[in-house]
Order: structure tokens, then C-alpha cells, then sequence
């Protein structure tokens, strides 16, 4: 089963602005996939429709098996909750409240236990390399161990589909190395991740790289080669 499946997939909105225009593509398990392209080109549309946050104009989107056209608004949260974790260039961490607690109340909605959330949330740290920091708080970490943690909040349950949007973009080099290094083991031991980027080095980073311009996809590596082993980030960069 593929993890995502769009077919002939449009995005209008009012006033005849067409942000994608036919776009297939598919995601295959186990694939870390960039998908680049300048401000303006659809990216961030296609970003939504991934993410079940909007439907499409025309065509067909699938996650995980699911047609998203014949699920209802609560259904659609169910599937993001139970298949979909996201990281955005803003960490959204509560404040006041620490590390551990920030990653397990990403598991609310999931109808689990307190305990049980918390064992996953320490789990889902210690897999990131924060198992030291469980108890600090976000105004007691520096920036790259913020998006670490939204890292660990995001793939605490499990799902099918790591997407992060920009996942660096508010983070220096030396951070965003640490964050694209997590992502690398992640991929490694399986995770299925989408990074929606403008960030060239990224793209070539990643083993497949899907172009977007003025709303059409103009290359795409194909199904599957995501798969592919990652380079270190520092040979990248470099």
C-alpha cells in the first residue's frame, strides 16, 4: 500500500487562481522525499493536501488507502491523528511545560492512558537524543533541540507519515545539521518522511527530490527511490 497517492489532483481557489494543476504522485513506504520549489510554486498546497488539512479542486487523494474525498471532517482527523505527525518551522511547544509533557500531550487525542503517553513520549525522546533533557523546559533547550522535540512529538505514535514543513528554516546550520541528522536515522529505521522546503542543499540531500513550479510537478525522482540510503548531512553541506 502506498502512503500517499494523489491522481490528477487540481487546487483552485476564488478568483480562478490555480495553485496545483494535475499533479500525480505517489510515496512509497520507507521513502524520505524533499519537496522543493521556489514561494509561489504550490508547494505548501500540496503540503495541505497531503496533510488532509484541505481537500482538492478535482482528482483523487489517497493516504495510507484512505480516499480522502469520502471521509467526513472527523474522520479526516482520526486519519491525521492516527497516520500523519507533522513538524513546521515553528516548534508550537507549550511554554511552560516540559519536554516529556510537550511530546506526550501530542498523544491526546489518541484516547491513551497518561502513563502510556508518557512511556511513548520518553521513547520518542531518547529515539531523537533527548533523553537527557526530559524534564527541561523550551526557554531551557536551544533551538535545535526545540524542533527535536517536535521531531519526537510527531513520530511519539508511530505513524505512517513524518511531514515537515521547512523543518529548518528557523534554525542556524548547526542546528539544522542536528535536525536533518535525526531525520537521517529516522529514515534509516524506516520512517516514511515528506520535507516541503525551499532549501536547494536539502533537496540534494534528500534521496528524491520532487520539483514544483507554478503549480505542476516538472521532475520527480519516481516511486520508491527515496529508499535509497542518505548521506550524512556534512557531506551535503560541505
Amino acid at each position: 500500500m502506498n502512503i500517499v497517492e494523489l491522481t490528477g489532483v487540481t487546487k483552485a481557489y476564488p478568483g480562478g487562481v490555480k495553485a496545483l494543476r494535475g499533479v500525480d504522485l505517489v510515496i512509497e513506504p520507507g521513502e524520505l522525499t524533499a519537496i522543493v520549489g521556489p514561494s509561489g510554486s504550490g508547494k505548501s498546497t500540496l503540503l495541505n493536501l497531503i496533510g488532509t488539512l484541505d481537500r482538492p479542486s478535482t482528482g483523487r487523494v489517497e493516504i495510507t488507502g484512505y480516499d480522502v474525498a469520502k471521509l467526513s471532517d472527523r474522520e479526516l482527523s482520526a486519519l491525521r491523528a492516527r497516520h500523519i505527525g507533522f513538524v513546521f518551522q515553528s516548534f508550537h511547544l507549550a511554554d511552560g511545560v516540559s519536554a516529556l509533557d510537550n511530546v506526550a500531550d501530542g498523544l491526546l487525542y489518541g484516547g491513551i492512558s497518561l502513563s502510556k503517553r508518557r512511556k511513548l513520549a520518553r521513547a520518542a525522546l531518547e529515539r531523537v537524543g533527548l533523553g537527557h533533557r526530559l524534564g527541561h523546559r523550551p526557554n531551557q533547550l536551544s533551538g535545535g533541540e526545540r524542533q527535536r522535540v517536535a521531531v519526537a512529538r510527531a513520530v511519539a505514535g508511530e505513524p505512517d507519515l513524518l511531514l515537515a514543513d521547512e523543518p529548518t528554516g528557523n534554525l542556524d546550520t548547526a542546528a539544522g545539521s542536528e535536525v536533518l541528522g535525526v531525520l537521517s536515522d529516522l529514515h534509516r529505521s524506516g520512517t516514511t518522511i515528506a520535507i516541503i522546503t525551499h532549501d536547494q542543499d536539502i533537496a540534494q540531500w534528500a534521496p528524491r527530490q520532487v520539483r514544483v513550479r507554478d503549480g505542476h510537478l516538472v521532475t520527480d525522482g519516481g516511486a520508491g527511490t527515496g529508499r535509497n540510503q542518505t548521506a550524512a548531512w556534512e557531506e551535503v553541506s560541505a
